[in-house]
């Protein structure tokens, strides 16, 4: 067994959470102005959360599930995690977006079993209402601790880590995940990836050549 770590919004969704509540409040291009600084490293990942969070106040939870509904996974990513749960790794999702939008995607695709462990923060609520705050592990926590973490309760060396993800939030744990993915990654993430992909697909090619999954059949 071997502990892949995925992150969500960018990798194993082309949708962007905060931009799809954004939507429902009228602010999606500042949300996706703060979201592009924040993944090209020149804002810090909290300070842009926290930012994008600050525009959904008073957003009704209404509207909000209405946004976590429209979030999807890229094409081949169900399959991806059937794949690896099949055979026996240990599926994590770590990501600085929301526990809902997560849970929606996966229990659409049917695939919320095939993940292991989500970490990811939320959008508290205060009477039918967005309070505008951000709370969660991965706002200042960083995703190398919550993958040491896991690694040491799962007793998995770091080195039989894998970590996939695409923005800068996602470079401490693809400095120290055994194998770092970069799946469409940003220019400031680019020299951390041991490898680049640019599809669900060739992510699978990946993982075979390395005798992490058996060969697709077909």
């Amino acid at each position: 067994m071997k502990l892949i770590a995925f992150d969500f919004d960018g990798t194993l969704s082309d949708s962007e959470m905060t931009v799809l509540l954004g939507e429902r409040m009228g602010v999606a291009d500042e949300m996706a102005d703060i979201t592009e600084r924040a993944m090209n490293d020149e804002i810090s990942y909290a300070d842009s959360l926290r930012r994008r969070a600050a525009l959904l106040e008073d957003l009704e939870t209404e509207d909000a599930g209405a946004a976590f509904d429209e979030v999807t996974l890229r094409p081949g990513a169900a399959e991806l995690l059937r794949r690896l749960d099949d055979y026996g790794h240990h599926v994590a999702i770590l990501t600085g977006g929301f526990e809902r939008g997560v849970a929606s995607a996966l229990e659409r695709e049917g695939v919320r079993d095939a993940v292991d462990t989500i970490v990811a923060n939320r959008l508290p609520v205060e009477g039918g209402r967005l309070t505008g705050a951000v709370e969660g592990p991965l706002i200042e926590g960083t995703k190398d601790r919550e993958l040491e973490r896991l690694a040491a309760d799962l007793d998995v060396d770091l080195p039989r880590t894998v970590a996939v993800g695409d923005g800068a939030n996602d470079l401490p744990m693809l400095e120290v995940a055994g194998l770092s993915v970069g799946f469409l990654p940003k220019d400031a993430v680019r020299p951390a990836c041991d490898v680049v992909v640019a599809s669900m697909y060739r992510l699978g090619k990946v993982l075979e050549e390395r005798d992490l999954l058996r060969p697709d059949e077909d």
